[in-house]
């Protein structure tokens, strides 16, 4: 994983499709920009936002691991 801060937010796996947790996910996800391009100006790391099912965490799961498979990615 490249070097980067992580905005981890785990929620019910049965809430994740829900229209204030998507607006919620997507105002993270925006100030997690924001913050990216402010940190750029003086050679800080990226941000991510990182929305993960509860179900899929687990005591073997890493940062990395979630990243890879639940890191928000806007269209």
């Amino acid at each position: 994983m490249d070097s980067q801060i992580c905005m981890l937010e785990p929620k019910a796996a049965n809430e994740m499709e829900k229209a204030d947790v998507l607006a919620k996910r997507d105002v993270a996800a925006e100030w997690c920009r924001l913050a990216s391009e402010h940190a750029a100006t003086y050679g800080g790391k990226p941000w991510r936002y990182v929305l993960i099912p509860h179900d899929a965490i687990a005591e073997n799961m890493t940062v990395e691991g979630f990243v890879r498979s639940y890191a928000f990615r806007p269209a």
